[in-house]
C-alpha cells in the first residue's frame, strides 16, 4: 500500500492498456496476479493488456508468460 494512505487504502479497479492504465474505480494499490502481493499504483510497471493482470516485477511478469505460454521455455 501507498504509505500515505493508512490501514483503511482500497484496491483499484484498472484497466489495462497499451503502455497505460485507466483507474476504473479509484484505490491506493492492486494486487499482483501471480503473487498477491500489493502494488501501489505509483510503483506499478508491469503488467499484461491481454490477460488485465498486474505484476509486481517484471522476472514475475516473465514467469507469468512462460506459464501461460509453455513453448516459450524451448526458446534460445
Amino acid at each position: 500500500m501507498n504509505r500515505f494512505e493508512g490501514p483503511g487504502a482500497k484496491e483499484a479497479r484498472i484497466r489495462y492498456l497499451d503502455g497505460d492504465f485507466q483507474v476504473a474505480s479509484p484505490g491506493a494499490y492492486v494486487r499482483c496476479a501471480v503473487t498477491h502481493e500489493s502494488i501501489p499504483l505509483d510503483e506499478l510497471r508491469y503488467w499484461s493488456v491481454a490477460r488485465q493482470e498486474a505484476y509486481v516485477s517484471a522476472a514475475v511478469s516473465l514467469r507469468r508468460e512462460i506459464e501461460m505460454n509453455p513453448s516459450l521455455r524451448k526458446r534460445g
